[in-house]
């Protein structure tokens, strides 16, 4: 699992893009009766089984989904590692809208595609996602986590990932600004899905400012009845914003060369997966323009956290604390990023690199 820049692989070659990062199966998913189109992708199990969540999105190509799903399944390695749990990393995702396209038959159909893995692969909630669907799997398969309460799980895991990004906010806040209080910050959230909602809770309640959008208005106009105080702003007008913290919580890659040239930010840490659209080249452009990134797979992190206790036997408030630990694991690599003069993504992989080839040369592989 290399921590630095590699030579990009043509889209088309599958096994060339997997040998890159170490991607030990891919899995391609149809279904003509329900409609389901799906990509498993399992990146390394060399601590446990791969637990991630699926995503439900309409990517405009094949293509788009393959390099999403290999992207987002490597970062659960990393999360993983980094957050002390023996899991690997996977993820699954399936092309369609969720607003319009699910049905029951196509969920347990996937969760067939699911158990064919014979638990090498355990999924979850993640965006366009939610417990119904999880139901719907669990009919065909056990390896599946963010059950609803009632059938013996931990529910929606969005408000454990938005309490594990404000510690790490915090964090990042003593890091940047020598103390780890909030209130009078101005923060804008990139997303309006339920960690970016709750993250805004939990950040007005502290008493800082907050600033949120999201392509859908709906979701907007929820969040501000329910939390008055925020400030709905237009998608494209959140860049701009004159904020110390900037907190993307909706899709990837909003951290790349056009935004790099409009945020006023002094720190990135939000909920969303592979928020820097090329690891190297844009960590580094963060790290020389003076902003402190708070590496997404470290930071979000809570939700995983609290389905790894699920499948133990759930303890919410055993969860909780768990995600507390993210506060001082990210000061650590801040500390290290600092010490090394180097990006913070990049200690924060070495970080997550040393735990797993230290487990897999004592032998002890999942």
């Amino acid at each position: 699992m290399p921590a630095t820049a590699t030579k990009a692989i043509p889209e088309g070659q599958i096994l060339g893009r997997m040998e890159q990062h170490d991607h030990e199966e891919v899995l391609f998913c149809f279904d003509r009766a329900t409609g389901l189109k799906a990509i498993i992708a399992i990146h390394d199990t060399t601590l446990g089984p791969a637990l991630g969540g699926t995503r439900m999105w309409p990517y405009a190509t094949e293509a788009e989904a393959l390099n999403d799903v290999l992207r987002l399944s490597r970062g659960m390695t990393y999360k993983s590692a980094l957050a002390g749990l023996d899991l690997g990393g996977g993820k699954a995702v399936i092309i369609g809208d969720a607003r319009t396209q699910k049905t029951e038959a196509m969920f347990r159909r996937f969760g067939q595609f699911v158990d064919s893995l014979n638990g090498r692969y355990i999924t979850a909630e993640d965006v366009g996602m939610s417990t119904a669907e999880m139901v719907n799997i669990k009919k065909e398969t056990n390896s599946v986590a963010g059950l609803p309460e009632e059938m013996g799980g931990s529910g929606d895991p969005s408000p454990v990932t938005a309490y594990g990004v404000y510690c790490g906010m915090k964090a990042a806040a003593k890091q940047a600004y020598g103390s780890e209080r909030l209130s009078g910050r101005k923060v804008s959230i990139q997303g309006g899905g339920n960690v970016g909602r709750g993250l805004a809770a939990l950040l007005v309640k502290d008493g800082a400012q907050i600033f949120i959008t999201d392509i859908h208005e709906d979701k907007l106009a929820a969040i501000k009845a329910e939390i008055p105080e925020v400030n709905v702003v237009k998608p494209e007008a959140i860049f701009e914003l004159d904020v110390d913290i900037y907190a993307p919580c909706a899709l990837g890659a909003t951290v790349n060369d056009e935004t790099l040239k409009k945020l006023k930010c002094s720190v990135i840490c939000g909920a969303a997966n592979n928020q820097l659209a090329d690891e190297a080249v844009h960590g580094m452009a963060v790290m020389r323009k003076g902003i402190l990134y708070a590496p997404d797979f470290l930071v979000n992190a809570g939700g995983i956290i609290n389905c790894a206790w699920e499948r133990k036997g759930y303890n919410r408030k055993a969860a909780m604390r768990q995600t507390e630990g993210i506060y001082d694991t990210a000061l650590r690599i801040f500390r290290s990023s600092a010490d090394l003069d180097i990006p913070t993504y990049l200690a924060a992989n070495q970080a997550a690199e040393h735990r797993i080839t230290s487990m897999r040369e004592a032998g002890l592989r999942f």
